[in-house]
């Protein structure tokens, strides 16, 4: 052991342990501050719907390219230093988006995807690693960071984009990026490439030959193409009907910010081991029921928003959790991150252009809202099957 080591004060490990959080904070704002500013953003680039969901879809495409090739960085460099290089570059990524013109826009977009990316496979892993004891609550702290960055980033982008511009409120995430990768630091100085044994029992299977994984797969994707969609075009949606754009911000961060309970709660339901149907069916289900609400009663929207959002919430912290339980190991958990991350944000991305344009085709948001309802039942009955107690996926 190291005299730098051995002078540290005794909180600073578990600060160091707890530092994977500071990260999460950072994963959602570079998204859904944009949601909000999307009539703004639209209007001085001269977008229409469509190409407005394409921007909000862009960091999902660069998640989907991304989160396959994170396993080969994160073995040779390790975990650590591989977070700390997307912090920098996430921050960057920001900065070129606000500052670099109508085609920085696009540029910066997808660079800040790319970086979210490698957070996005790797943080799980880190989870599952220092909290291999706890790993669905300690993934719901996860996910709450994730959920009070996302929302705090949507409630403050209209009052943010009034002081200065939507540029000058896209380009401030960049601040926080780079605070946290400074404190970062530390952990990437020591934590190189870690040699992990192979698993026994024979050879190694592909992941994507593997059941488990593809279930998996479809929960993260199905989820997640709901949270996108409502995200994207929930603010849209209600100022269509009528609402005025700060309350439609609002209720966006209220979406955002009940999930963060879901997330802390859906935890006591996954305490029977590797069993979590009971998770799933209490995650998926408010999804449904809010998209219907918004479809039947859209003057409770209000009301909707906190629906779905308990559900959103509690979905992601299942997802994340199914990834945990069912990798072997730290090379098994990062392959099985990057595929369920990469086909489940393909899958992602795709939502929010084809709600933009059926609300383009057709004149309102009916068709799109009635696909979303549609995929939410349907991550209910993935959510079934996908926890049903089963083995865990290997690596290859």
């Amino acid at each position: 052991m190291s005299e730098r080591t051995r002078t540290r004060p005794a909180w600073w490990a578990p600060v160091l342990v707890a530092s994977v959080f500071l990260v999460a904070l950072n994963l959602r704002p570079a998204l859904t501050s944009v949601g909000p500013l999307l009539p703004r953003i639209g209007q001085e680039a001269g977008l229409g719907e469509s190409a407005q969901g394409l921007l909000g879809a862009l960091p999902l495409l660069a998640f989907a390219a991304i989160s396959p090739l994170v396993q080969h960085p994160a073995r040779r460099f390790g975990l650590e230093r591989t977070l700390l290089a997307a912090l920098v570059v996430l921050a960057l990524g920001m900065a070129l988006r606000s500052g670099a013109g109508d085609a920085g826009l696009w540029a910066g977009t997808a660079v800040a995807g790319c970086a979210i990316a490698i957070g996005n496979v790797l943080v799980p892993t880190v989870v599952k690693r220092d909290y291999r004891s706890n790993v669905s609550m300690a993934t719901g702290v996860y996910s709450a960071c994730i959920t009070v960055g996302a929302s705090i980033a949507s409630g403050v982008a209209v009052p943010l984009a009034d002081a200065a511009g939507w540029r000058g409120a896209l380009a401030f995430w960049a601040i926080p990026a780079l605070v946290v990768a400074v404190l970062w630091l530390p952990r990437a100085w020591t934590g190189g490439p870690v040699a992990e044994p192979a698993v026994a029992g024979g050879p190694a299977v592909s992941v994507w030959r593997q059941p488990a994984a593809w279930l998996v797969t479809a929960f993260m994707g199905l989820q997640s193409t709901t949270f996108y969609v409502l995200v994207t075009w929930l603010p849209t949606v209600e100022i269509s009907a009528g609402v005025p754009a700060g309350q439609a911000g609002a209720h966006l961060f209220v979406y955002q910010l009940v999930g963060v309970g879901a997330g802390l709660a859906i935890p006591r339901l996954m305490r029977r081991g590797d069993d979590v149907r009971a998770a799933a069916v209490t995650a998926s289900a408010p999804v449904a029921a809010g998209v219907a609400g918004l479809l039947l009663a859209p003057g409770w929207s209000v009301v909707w928003a906190v629906v779905a959002g308990l559900g959103s919430g509690a979905s992601l912290v299942v997802a994340l959790t199914l990834i945990g339980l069912r990798g072997r190991g730290q090379h098994g958990t990062t392959q099985l991150s990057g595929m369920a991350q990469s086909l489940g944000y393909l899958l992602a991305a795709l939502g929010p252009v084809v709600a933009g344009l059926l609300a383009e085709r057709t004149g309102s948001w009916t068709a799109s809202l009635v696909v979303v309802g549609v995929l939410a039942c349907a991550q209910l009955a993935a959510g079934i099957a996908a926890g049903r107690p089963r083995s865990t996926v290997d690596s290859a």
